[in-house]
């Protein structure tokens, strides 16, 4: 497809003028990625200017048993296998208190689906890590471990998140969001909720107060009009409740997955020309943020000047992307990090959980 085919969208996002899912698709096909990055770079200097934010945290993973077999995930066990583990709540403190003195101002926490723990684990989790630190931003549960919660000790959606937030619970991931087309997520995780219930499920943490993330995950299953539709539901969201602060596209890594056999990893154009629609079609979430655990240090670094505004943060010990097989390093110093971002022309900024500079 030609750069003139794409006069009339240019036009309309030149003066700020949303897009359509129809015209988000006909960027997703064009092949000029010079100018989506182009024009993504100028959406993201309109809201961030130079700014390139990162954060010093720290991701624990309390648990990989779950109770679901994804055929994409390569991080979850069952009982009894080899690498399954599980966190106590001692050693959780302990973990995160040597974090503490190395600067961390959020703590990033998800688990599988366990299917015998008591509902005092999680409260007494958050709690306890709470009492490490009152400061300290504590971003735990997707959406799919909060339904899980809901259905298994039979509690509302707003029970569930009023008692994580008494205990300490300060905003939520976005994970478990996968891809929300019926027909791609019968095939990568035919057990999860659904889309709908995904979106239905942070509808109500927003109600509460919770500021979240959002995620999709691309380069497996789904087709170039599932990807539309997927960000089109986000946006819609973020229309209903202006809860997201910032949206994550998370590269598919086949290597140890049930799928790993069909799929390649993806490569550097589509990683960069998911960031550039993003940053297009999402106009209404202010944060596309690059994540270097899946994508890689170069993409992530290339990805500041295709759209994206912040490059995650320290991470530390982050399990689930490197189950699947991620080569990428499992933390970064607060030095590479600005290291990496000056040397791509912008100004590195540490800032909070809520995107507040420090």
């Amino acid at each position: 497809m030609k750069t003139n085919d794409l006069s009339p969208i240019i036009e309309k996002i030149e003066n700020r003028q949303r897009i359509s899912a129809s015209e988000g698709l006909q960027l997703l096909q064009s092949n000029d990625l010079i100018t989506l990055g182009r024009l993504a770079h100028e959406v993201r200097q309109e809201k961030n200017g130079d700014n390139a934010y990162y954060i010093i945290n720290r991701h624990f993973d309390y648990s990989n048993i779950c109770e679901l077999s994804c055929h994409f995930c390569a991080f979850a066990k069952k009982e009894g296998d080899k690498e399954a583990f599980l966190h106590g709540i001692e050693d959780m403190q302990q973990k995160i208190k040597a974090s503490l003195r190395e600067g961390i101002t959020e703590v990033h926490m998800v688990g599988g689906l366990h299917p015998s723990l008591p509902w005092s684990y999680y409260t007494e989790m958050v709690r306890a890590i709470r009492d490490l630190d009152p400061a300290l931003h504590i971003k735990a549960f997707t959406m799919v471990e909060i339904d899980f919660f809901a259905r298994k000790y039979k509690m509302s959606l707003e029970q569930v998140f009023q008692e994580l937030m008494e205990a300490g619970l300060n905003s939520c991931p976005g994970g478990g969001a996968e891809i929300f087309a019926p027909r791609a997520r019968r095939k990568i995780c035919k057990d999860k909720i659904d889309g709908d219930r995904w979106l239905e499920v942070m509808r109500v943490a927003h109600q509460m107060g919770l500021k979240s993330t959002c995620t999709m995950l691309y380069g497996h299953v789904e087709t170039e009009e599932e990807i539309i539709d997927h960000l089109d539901k986000l946006r819609h969201l973020q229309d209903e409740t202006g809860g997201f602060l910032a949206f994550v596209p998370l590269a598919f890594n086949p290597e140890l997955s049930v799928l790993g056999r069909a799929f390649r990893p993806t490569s550097g154009v589509k990683d960069l020309k998911m960031l550039a629609l993003s940053r297009l079609y999402l106009d209404n979430i202010d944060h596309i943020k690059t994540y270097w655990v899946t994508s890689g240090l170069e993409i992530a670094q290339l990805g500041l000047s295709y759209g994206a505004d912040d490059i995650h943060g320290t991470v530390h010990e982050e399990n689930i992307m490197h189950m699947a097989g991620s080569s990428s390093p499992h933390s970064l110093s607060v030095g590479n990090i600005r290291r990496l971002i000056g040397e791509a022309g912008f100004q590195p900024q540490q800032r909070n959980s809520l995107y507040n500079i420090i």
